[in-house]
């Protein structure tokens, strides 16, 4: 029988100070982290990013990675959409009564790999058991802090009449390999999540241009719901082409077989940029020599009026305003 995770692990007697050392500090081990302080401690300068978010996806485990991987990556790219180099972590586990041992096992090396992959470490966390019953298997709470470059100065309220807006990539892979997990669903070929860090697409952006207005990784609300918001922000209007968005093919399919569309269906390893048009062919040149940019695509460009709206052309050729996402479209997808 394999062992579980018990309410006495979470006690702080024996078995919660084995369960951090076995299970996260072993795995996760670094100079910071290993000194099991209270705090951690570290020195940096400059300006420096700060977020923190929480992951309560179902299932926990997804084609092309799991609640660990995402957890990183979501914390990661919330830093970098600032133009920030991601420092340090913190990961917080609220962790159900019943959970396999080699399950937690499991997605604790993944946060290692990604980690590992972004270029940051995880200095300090938490563990917390709840009774069975009272959370769905388990919950993870982060904290990241980045530091941002001289000169670099990327907000949601940057965007200017004339710039372009640029895509990193195929839209709805996360929200749709998710879905098709819970409910079953399958595919000709295997869709994965395209979850990952972003911290080094970012970097390579900014190496060719800090004339970066806005970041934003569509993750909740997919890309209508982000270019709404940025609109909104920067009191603009955003014009994009359908006919220029990249959609999988599967991703058609499942949004046209569940009545979903792909505009509005969560993303964890895409970015959208918002730039001068003068800048935007050099950087979107960077963009396609770095593995998670490869797709990047000019999708439309900012207008003045009328402020605060996202209006797409069809393929058709006509005009359609395009909403943020009202309601829970996925509900449990990040």
């Amino acid at each position: 029988m394999e062992d579980k995770i018990l309410l006495a692990h979470g006690g702080g007697g024996k078995l919660a100070h084995d369960l951090v050392e076995k299970s996260f500090v072993r795995t996760l081990a670094n100079p910071l982290l290993d000194k099991l302080d209270d705090s951690a401690v570290f020195e940096v300068s400059g300006k420096l990013a700060f977020t923190t978010d929480s992951y309560v996806v179902s299932p926990m485990f997804f084609p092309g990675g799991d609640i660990g991987k995402l957890a990183v990556c979501g914390t990661v790219n919330d830093l970098a959409m600032s133009g920030a180099k991601p420092l340090y972590l913190s990961l917080a586990f609220i962790i159900e009564e019943g959970l396999l041992l080699s399950e937690l096992e499991k997605i604790v090396n993944s946060v290692r790999a990604a980690a590992g992959e972004a270029g940051v470490e995880i200095v300090t966390g938490d563990t917390k058991v709840v009774p069975r019953g009272s959370a769905d298997r388990l919950f993870i709470n982060t904290a990241g802090v980045g530091v941002i470059a001289e000169g670099v100065d990327i907000t949601g309220d940057k965007a200017q009449p004339g710039d372009k807006v640029i895509l990193s990539g195929a839209i709805g892979d996360h929200g749709i390999a998710v879905m098709s997990q819970r409910e079953g669903l399958s595919f000709a070929t295997t869709l994965k999540s395209d979850c990952a860090p972003l911290g080094g697409l970012v970097a390579d952006m900014l190496k060719v241009s800090q004339n970066i207005n806005c970041l934003r990784d569509p993750t909740r609300g997919g890309l209508a719901s982000t270019l709404n918001e940025l609109a909104g922000q920067s009191k603009v209007s955003i014009r994009i082409e359908e006919k220029d968005i990249p959609v999988r093919e599967e991703v058609l399919g499942a949004c046209e077989m569940l009545g979903f569309d792909p505009l509005y269906i969560a993303n964890e390893g895409r970015l959208v940029a918002i730039v001068p048009a003068g800048d935007a062919d050099k950087i979107i040149k960077a963009m396609k020599k770095n593995k998670y940019g490869r797709d990047a695509v000019i999708i439309g460009e900012v207008v003045a009026k009328p402020a605060g709206r996202v209006v797409m052309k069809t393929v058709l050729g006509a005009y359609r305003i395009v909403d943020m996402l009202v309601g829970d479209l996925l509900p449990r997808i990040c």
